[in-house]
Parts: C-alpha cells; structure tokens; sequence
C-alpha cells in the first residue's frame, strides 16, 4: 500500500460504538471487529475480572483489548502489540477518542520479536488475550487489501507463536484467553508446546443446531481442565439467544438488531 493510498484508508475510517461510550475506528472496507473479538474478550475478562495488567497479542483495531479493559477496574493498564500499521494507528486513534493514554500503551511491532517484552514484564500479566489468524497460506484466496489479508491468513506467523509470547508474558495465576478455528487441531498442542496448560474450551455456534465455527480457550500455568458447554449466538429462528444477550449486556454492546446476521 502506498503513502497515498494509506492515507485514503485511514480517512475512509468510521469511528464506532464499541462497548459502554468507548469507540472503535474501522475501516469500512477493511477489517472490522467481530463477534470473534467480543466473546474472547468475555472470556478473558470473565476468567480474571481483577485483572490489572493486561496484555493483547496482535490487537487489531484494539477492539479485544479495550473491550478486555472496559470490564476492569479504573486502575488497570492494556498493552497492545500489533505489526499492521494502519490497524496500529487506528487503535492509537481509539485511545485518545476515548481518553485512555494514560491506561494504554500500543506498540507497533511483530509479537514474535523478543523485544516487543522487556525483561520486567515476563511473568508480570494477569490476563493476555489473542486472536490470531485462523488460515495457513495456501488454503485459501488471500485479499488484496493487506489489512483484511493479515487479519485472515497466517503472514506473520500462527497460534504457537501467541501461545509461546503469552506464556513468556503470564504471570503464576494469570490466564490466556485464546479465539482460533473450531475444526483446527493446532491450538490445543500449541498450548501445551509452550508450557501452559488448556483450562477451558468453549465451542461457538453460531446457529443453533450448526456445527461450532470458533473455539474459545482458556490456559494459564496452573490449574485442572474443564470445559464448558457450547456458546449459541443465534437460536434456530435466528434470534439472538438469551445467553448471547446476556454476554452482549456484560460487555456493553451496542444494540443489536435480532435477526441480523452474525459471525
């Protein structure tokens, strides 16, 4: 993308509610946060409410992360790392909307790269989110528009290179809220390659009766495994389910028409 076309991008940007008065801005023809974004959020923040150093791999737009730290205490800090740079400006752009310099620090740069933690932070986070991208190259079409591309395919590595980041940054009782592809065998030995171990899988459906698409996890360094029954977002009518409003409500989302559709 050139300096021009970057620069159109970002003025094409609609800045949007994201949970409580706390906005987004996305592309309206790139990348743009998800239901995905939303229930690993949930997860995460469910998991360590008290949570006050919080850590997002990744971060996108910042919608899991800020969504993360709208549950939280006002003392509580988000670190964001996130190697798109247009996706990192327009995080840095959500910040100052929505007055959170002082609570979050983004920083541009691969989660791979061993500098993007200094030596004081391993073992200094109570919650880290991720989101990664669920498609290796070469298993489908890859966009042209490089937001969207990055966001989808795996071009900048994969789950183990989150899982290996987060457990490098966890603190003893500190958790990993993990979203990936629900038929992908990957996460689960990802985990467990990086020294964590799986507290929790979550499946989500998004259409009752339908097979899940997205799986959540749940790892920390400590603690025995117990799964949880199925997310469904949209009932057979394709209502929103009564627990998915509930989560919704948890998260201060923005209304939501019920018979939109999700994913």
């Amino acid at each position: 993308m050139n300096r021009e076309s970057f620069s159109l991008s970002i003025d094409a940007a609609s800045c949007d509610r994201l949970c409580g008065d706390w906005f987004i801005y996305q592309l309206r023809g790139g990348h743009r946060f998800s239901t995905d974004d939303m229930l690993v959020a949930w997860m995460g923040a469910s998991a360590r409410p008290n949570a006050t150093r919080l850590l997002d791999l990744g971060a996108g737009i910042g919608s899991v992360g800020l969504m993360a730290l709208y549950q939280m205490a006002p003392e509580a800090t988000l670190k964001m790392i996130e190697a798109q740079e247009i996706s990192h400006i327009l995080a840095r752009k959500a910040i100052e909307r929505n007055h959170l310099q002082d609570r979050v620090q983004a920083i541009h740069g691969d989660l791979r790269d061993p500098v993007m933690l200094t030596a004081e932070e391993f073992g200094q986070y109570d919650l880290v989110t991720g989101s990664p991208p669920y498609f290796p190259l070469g298993t489908g079409v890859v966009s042209p528009h490089p937001q969207r591309a990055a966001c989808r395919f795996e071009l900048r590595g994969d789950v183990s290179d989150y899982c290996v980041t987060a457990a490098r940054a966890l603190s003893p009782n500190g958790v990993f809220a993990l979203v990936h592809a629900a038929n992908d065998p990957r996460p689960e030995p990802a985990i467990g390659a990086a020294g964590l171990r799986i507290l929790s899988r979550q499946d989500v459906l998004f259409r009752e009766n339908k097979e899940p698409v997205i799986s959540l996890f749940l790892a920390g360094h400590h603690g025995d495994r117990s799964d949880r029954p199925p997310i469904i977002v949209r009932d057979a009518d394709g209502q929103i389910s009564g627990p998915m409003q509930a989560i919704r409500r948890r998260m201060g989302a923005p209304e939501q028409n019920s018979t939109k559709s999700s994913g």
